[in-house]
């Protein structure tokens, strides 16, 4: 009988060039998946539950829904897209490669918290990244839903 399952998440983007695209995403920290990467689809891999597929325009069509409109990420805005690194630094160092390798630094300007530091950076096909440090708030937070879940489920028996 397999194991329990970990979920992964697979983002889906248009992509009109997956060779521009690939150092771009290889500066933000992903690592090309050959596995799930051909001619049509480039996959890149953040951690073993996070992956980017980016699609031509064509094999992106052919995923969506008959009647809907593909999204031009420089003309509408599709999704926000967030991942966090370790430290403040991080940040600053994972913006800044991305910008030398066909990234648009800083096109938004996000909102200060306490606690958090983040930028932007934009992929050569207008997809937005936040690249976010959270001061150590975030770390863990499956497993303390997950402790949470199991507490709810003991307290009912």
């Amino acid at each position: 009988m397999p194991g329990p399952h970990s979920p992964q998440i697979f983002i889906n983007l248009p992509s009109t060039s997956l060779p521009l695209s690939t150092p771009f995403y290889h500066a933000l920290g992903f690592t090309t998946n050959a596995t799930f990467s051909g001619p049509s689809t480039a996959c890149f891999t953040l951690s073993p539950s996070i992956s980017v597929m980016l699609h031509t325009h064509a094999q992106f069509r052919d995923f969506m829904p008959g009647g809907k409109t593909l999204v031009d990420g420089r003309s509408g805005s599709e999704a926000l897209l967030c991942f966090t690194v370790a430290t403040r630094e991080d940040v600053d160092r994972v913006v800044e490669e991305a910008g030398m390798r066909g990234g648009r630094k800083d096109p938004t300007q996000l909102p200060k918290a306490e606690g958090w530091y983040g930028r932007s950076v934009e992929d050569p096909d207008g997809h937005v990244w936040e690249v976010g440090w959270m001061g150590g708030r975030g770390e863990g937070c499956g497993e303390r839903e997950k402790e949470g879940e199991q507490k709810e489920e003991r307290e009912k028996e």
